[in-house]
C-alpha cells in the first residue's frame, strides 16, 4: 500500500482495498497505524504520500505508533504539550463534521484527549440561530469552555450579529471566524486560516509561471470574502491586468445548478474573450467538475487555462492533478483546542496571559 501511494501521490481507500484484495475494514486499521507513524496522510476516504518539506500534523514516536496500531491513541500532537486538563469538558460548535471541518474537529479532538479532557460536538448545519442553540446546549450539559464556529455568512459577523459570543459565561475561542475591531467578539481568542494569504500565494505562483491575467472563481462561502481580499491585493501589488468582472448577482437566490452554470459561463468567456490564462478556483470539487466542461467547450487545461484550486482535499485526484492551496485545517483545530485548554487550566492565575489572535498560513502544493 505504501509503495502504491508513493508512486501515485494519492489513492482512494476503497480502490486500494479492491486492488489489494483485502476488506476496507482491514485496510483502515493499517492506514491508522501508518498515519500514526507519519508515513502517509489521510482525509475523507483518501490517503496521500507525505510530500518532502510538508509539515505533519501528528508526529509520533515508534512506540506511540505501535500503540496506535494496537488500538490505543497515545500521541504527541501540536498543541497538546500544556498542563493536564484531566476532567475538563470542551464543547465544540461547528457547521458540520464533513469535508473542511472533519480535519478541524480531528485536530481539536486529538489535543483535547491527549491532555485528559473530553470533547463534545454540536452541529449547526448552517441553520440560522442554531449556533447559539448548540452553544447553550453544550453549556447546559457541563462544557467548561467552547470552541465556536458561528454561522456568519462572510466569516465575520454582520450588523447586529454575534454579540452574544462575547457574553458567554465560559472561555471561548473562535475557530475559522473573526470579528472586526470594535465588535464585542473581537476581544475573544481566535484561531483562523489566513485565506487572504493563501489566495495571494496562488496568484504569485501563477505570475511566476508567466500569467498576467488571472481570474478568481468562488461561490459565496464564509471563506470567499478573505479569498477575494487576498486575490485583489495580489493583483494590485503585482501590477496585473484585471480579469473580467464577476457577473452581478441576480434578483433572487440561485440553485446550485444555476450557480455552477454561471461559473462555467464566466470562466469560458474570460478565456475566450477576456484574455484570462489562469484561474484560482474555490473549491477542489468545483474545479474537478468545471474542467471537463471547459474542455468540452474547447478550453484546454492547462494549455489555455492554468488552474490552482483552494482547499486541496481532492485536487490530486483530478484527471489533470491540480496544484492547490491547503489551509492547515487540522492544525487550526489543534491550536484552538490547546489555546482554550491553556486558558481553562490557567484561569485566575498569573499565567493566564493576554487574549490571542492566531492566523495560520495555508500551504501551496505544486503538482505537474
Amino acid at each position: 500500500m505504501l509503495a502504491l501511494v508513493q508512486e501515485r501521490g494519492t489513492a482512494r481507500v476503497t480502490d486500494l482495498a479492491q486492488e489489494l484484495g483485502v476488506s476496507p475494514v482491514t485496510l483502515r486499521r493499517d492506514i491508522e497505524a501508518m498515519t500514526a507513524r507519519g508515513e502517509i496522510l489521510r482525509m475523507h476516504g483518501v490517503i496521500s504520500r507525505v510530500e518532502p518539506g510538508r509539515p505533519r500534523f501528528a508526529a509520533t514516536s515508534a512506540a506511540s505508533a505501535l500503540s496506535a496500531a494496537s488500538g490505543t491513541r497515545a500521541r504527541t500532537t501540536a498543541g497538546a504539550t500544556g498542563a493536564s486538563a484531566e476532567g475538563l469538558v470542551v464543547g465544540m460548535v461547528v457547521p458540520t463534521t464533513d469535508h473542511y471541518y472533519a480535519e478541524v474537529v480531528r485536530g481539536a479532538r486529538e489535543v483535547v484527549e491527549a491532555r485528559g479532557a473530553r470533547l463534545r460536538v454540536g452541529l449547526t448545519r448552517y441553520l440560522s440561530g442554531e449556533d447559539r442553540t448548540q452553544a447553550d446546549r453544550l453549556l447546559s450539559t457541563g462544557a467548561d469552555g467552547l470552541l465556536l464556529t458561528p454561522n456568519w455568512d462572510s466569516g465575520s459577523p454582520g450588523p447586529d450579529e454575534g454579540a452574544w459570543t462575547a457574553e458567554l459565561p465560559v472561555p471561548t475561542v473562535l475557530v475559522e471566524r473573526w470579528a472586526p475591531p470594535g465588535h464585542p467578539a473581537a476581544g475573544l481568542d481566535r484561531v483562523t486560516s489566513d485565506h487572504a494569504h493563501g489566495a495571494a500565494r496562488a496568484v504569485q505562483h501563477l505570475v511566476d509561471l508567466g500569467h498576467r491575467r488571472i481570474a478568481l472563481a468562488s461561490r459565496e462561502t464564509p471563506t470567499t470574502a478573505r479569498l477575494r481580499a487576498g486575490y485583489e491585493a495580489a493583483v494590485a501589488v503585482l501590477g496585473l491586468e484585471p480579469a473580467p468582472a464577476w457577473p452581478a448577482a441576480g434578483a433572487g437566490p440561485l440553485s446550485d445548478a444555476d450557480l455552477f452554470a454561471r461559473t462555467l459561463d464566466h470562466l469560458h468567456e474570460a478565456v475566450a474573450k477576456g484574455g484570462v490564462t489562469a484561474a484560482l478556483i474555490h473549491s477542489d470539487t468545483d474545479a474537478i467538475m468545471l474542467i471537463p466542461r471547459l474542455q468540452a467547450r474547447g478550453v484546454r487545461v492547462p494549455e489555455d487555462l492554468a488552474v490552482v484550486t483552494y482547499d486541496d482535499e481532492v485536487a490530486g485526484l483530478a484527471d489533470v492533478p491540480l496544484s492547490a492551496v491547503a489551509p492547515a485545517k487540522g492544525e487550526v483545530g489543534a491550536r484552538a483546542a490547546g489555546l482554550l485548554l491553556d486558558r481553562l487550566t490557567a484561569a485566575g492565575t498569573a499565567q493566564e496571559g493576554p487574549r490571542q489572535h492566531l492566523e495560520l498560513l495555508p500551504r501551496l502544493t505544486i503538482r505537474s
